[in-house]
């Protein structure tokens, strides 16, 4: 079962309008909440007047009057970050970025809210602003902060190996400088929160759209001064999620708080210019790389010094920009590596992690590199990659890094030649000049282009399940992970299937709620399809065990000699000797005054189990992509593309090809079109999809997906995270294939996104 074409049971419902998302939730007496934003960048706020419109039963709140004035944690505390800057739930004296929440609204109709919204007037004094964030460390920036006198968060620095300048003096040498854009997520459905206070528990209640369930209830539990037992966090149905949902908002905290306050439920469905202001964004880096090689072409030594734009506040920690260090020498054998990182405060909305989380901006610059060595040496772009690829004898590949739980970085496992070749043989490159030829037919430029990746996927500490067989035969399988389309319901169920014998479809799959599961860990980092499915395995596995010595003991049969097949336990060999699950099931259930016929120390014929975290698993592969840019307008389709990835062993492919088409389209998205901008005065510029353009399905062109299969010894299944690979190589595979069909120099181009107007320029000022 597992590895099979499973069709995915999530959809159905979906597809026919059947989802049940946050803003679906309804409750008769529930109050309406909007947020009132500072349209400021950066400002004193020197008072809050409410005047209601006239029969309003509207209330404003600040953050003082619900107990909100201190700085909210850090979701992800680092020891390299000794004092973050965090916000108050409710902005108490000082606003740093446009959208940053100042007061809050209720009603008892959504339009009445938005109404009595606009009357609220906030008195703000500007204060000056900080906003690009390559020069937001000069000695003349504003400070982002008052009375913080610098706008460094921190520096982040790996090394190893020895001095890049005496290398670079033996050697062939080039200087990059670099430009990564600033993105937003964009996610279908837009952040939503409904809260309900149980004063009779008192007890708190949030759904949330969300991948960190559990750390909202932390966190909520922290600022309200409640315990974690007196606050529960449920994700219903979640429309995407691509990293921003793994952060705890104030928007949260607010609405816990109101709920208490109010003692009636409240509600807030997020409006998409909130979502450009007040969401997560993340990958805006700018930088200059140094890199030294041999007369092969053959990396010495790489040297970086980025800056890396965390906005206002740091809700999500250095995660991001410790991944790009961490990631900084790719599949590539790069015996020296000096980098350093500036993390740098703006006044511009807060970044974090969108799909890739910082891998693709390491990416990014290690492909550039490795076209510009091949130009320099006159090198093909597939041999330049070939001669620096670490060997396929030489993993596991521990690097002089160390990862996020304390080991050394250890590359797992892999043939990324292997990916290569077969993506150049996928990709038709024999065939090119002839598609050439029709494109120039047609007044259209055509090229392709190459990137090669590895990415490190799951993260700790730990993942957990529990598994129970019911009277009726249906399985229950409870988890701490949420799901935003990934397929959970579906690739569980076939894990338990394979272990327990059972049909898939009647096993049911819950997460994303902390009264079902205690602990639980965000779902992130491409972490569920190898961190959790272990953790479903091995407690399926277990539980597997039990229902043979059941059986056994009823069918007075060795143990090694029970199966479990189609729904039920037998002897093997033997028909008529099956015994159904739910009747093992059923006489392990609680009667009074009975006994039970095995001890296994849990009720009823159930198991839970937590798994360790058995260390990254490094997915790997290889993209090219075939590109038509028009000289008269400078615009750029993508016409072929082909992916090979290898995410170990492919547990579902329907869901890991889905995943695949949905991060290319985030990438091809990021090198094209998508860019969040903001004027000299910190205002948003890019705050609807007017401004903002994302992939739409006509844009996309067919993929063509490949895989190859390096199990992962890091947990059982053999799996790597799929949920990003399609993302991270996507910018550098698009700009080395633009600069191939202009007559650029490969590894000239590094930024992106790659504009027509840009593209119009070049080709005019050639």
């Amino acid at each position: 079962m597992i590895g099979a074409a499973v069709r995915r049971v999530e959809d159905p419902r979906l597809l026919v309008g059947e989802g049940r998302y946050v803003d679906d939730l309804h409750r008769i007496d529930a109050l309406h909440v909007v947020f009132v934003r500072s349209p400021e960048a950066h400002a004193r706020v020197a008072g809050v007047v409410f005047d209601p419109p006239s029969g309003s039963s509207a209330r404003m709140f600040i953050g003082a009057d619900l107990g909100l004035t201190s700085a909210m944690p850090v979701q992800n505390p680092s020891p390299v970050l000794s004092t973050p800057i965090t916000q108050a739930p409710l902005a108490d004296d000082e606003v740093c970025y446009v959208g940053q929440p100042v007061a809050v609204v209720v009603a008892d109709k959504a339009a009445d809210a938005l109404d009595a919204a606009e009357a609220v007037v906030v008195e703000y004094q500007p204060l000056p602003v900080s906003v690009d964030h390559r020069t937001t460390l000069d000695d003349d920036a504003a400070e982002v902060h008052q009375g913080v006198e610098t706008n460094r968060a921190v520096t982040l620095r790996g090394r190893f190996g020895n001095d890049f300048a005496e290398i670079a003096a033996s050697q062939h040498s080039l200087t990059l400088e670099f430009d990564q854009h600033r993105g937003a997520a964009a996610s279908m459905e837009g952040r939503a929160v409904l809260a309900e206070w149980d004063d009779a528990n008192r007890r708190v209640h949030i759904w949330t759209s969300s991948q960190s369930p559990h750390a909202v209830r932390q966190t909520v539990a922290k600022v309200l001064g409640l315990s974690p037992a007196l606050v529960r966090v449920t994700t219903p149905d979640v429309g995407g999620g691509f990293g921003p949902k793994a952060v705890v908002y104030p928007e949260e905290v607010v609405l816990a708080a109101l709920a208490r306050e109010l003692r009636r439920p409240v509600k807030w469905v997020e409006r998409r210019r909130e979502h450009f202001t007040a969401t997560i964004q993340q990958r805006g880096q700018c930088g200059t790389v140094n890199v030294a090689y041999d007369d092969r072409g053959r990396v010495k030594a790489l040297a970086a010094r980025l800056i890396h734009d965390l906005g206002a506040f740091v809700p999500y920690g250095v995660v991001v920009p410790m991944t790009t260090l961490r990631l900084m020498s790719g599949p590539y054998v790069v015996p020296s590596l000096d980098v350093e990182i500036e993390c740098v405060y703006t006044n511009t909305t807060p970044t974090g992690a969108i799909r890739g989380a910082g891998r693709p901006n390491a990416i990014f610059i290690l492909e550039r590199v490795m076209d510009a060595i091949g130009a320099d040496l006159g090198l093909d772009r597939f041999e330049v990659r070939r001669r620096n690829f670490i060997p396929t004898d030489s993993f596991p590949y521990q690097l002089e890094l160390t990862a996020s739980d304390g080991r050394p970085v250890t590359y797992d496992g892999g043939d990324y030649e292997a990916a290569l070749e077969t993506a150049a043989a996928a990709a038709d490159l024999g065939g090119f000049p002839q598609r050439q030829e029709a494109s120039a037919a047609r007044g259209l430029h055509r090229g392709f282009g190459i990137a090669s990746y590895v990415e490190d996927t799951g993260i700790g500490p730990y993942d957990g399940a529990r598994i129970e067989i019911l009277p009726d035969g249906d399985v229950v399988v409870d988890i701490g992970v949420s799901s935003q389309g990934q397929g959970h319901a579906t690739v569980f169920a076939q894990i338990c299937a394979e272990h327990l014998g059972v049909d898939p479809e009647r096993v049911k799959v819950f997460g994303g709620d902390t009264d079902r599961y205690q602990q639980g860990v965000p779902t992130v980092a491409s972490r569920t399809g190898q961190t959790t499915a272990a953790a479903v395995a091995a407690t399926a596995g277990e539980l597997a065990e039990i229902v043979r010595r059941l059986a056994a003991e009823k069918l007075e049969a060795a143990i090694e000699d029970i199966v479990l097949v189609g729904g039920a336990a037998m002897v093997i060999g033997q028909p008529g000797t099956e015994i159904p699950l739910g009747a093992l099931a059923e006489g392990t259930q609680s009667t009074l005054g009975g006994s039970r016929p095995a001890s296994d120390g849990s009720a009823g014929l159930a198991v839970e189990q937590v798994t360790a975290f058995g260390g990254s698993a490094f997915a790997y592969g290889t993209h090219i992509a075939e590109v038509e840019v028009d000289p008269d307008t400078g615009h750029v389709g993508v016409t072929r593309y082909v992916v090979v990835h290898d995410c170990g062993t492919i547990l579902n492919p329907i869901i890991v090809n889905g995943q695949i088409d949905g991060g290319v389209a985030h990438g091809l998205g990021n090198v094209l079109s998508e860019r969040v901008t903001h004027d000299e005065n910190g205002q948003p510029l890019t705050t609807t999809f007017m401004d903002y353009h994302i992939m739409s399905a006509a844009e996309m062109p067919e993929l063509v997906k490949l895989h190859t299969e390096t199990p992962s010894p890091t947990n059982t299944l053999g799996a790597k995270g799929a949920g990003e690979g399609g993302t991270i190589p996507a910018a550098a595979a698009v700009v080395s294939a633009i600069e191939h069909a202009i007559g650029y120099p490969p590894g000239s181009i590094t930024h992106y996104p790659v504009s027509s107007e840009w593209v119009r320029n070049a080709i005019v000022a050639r």
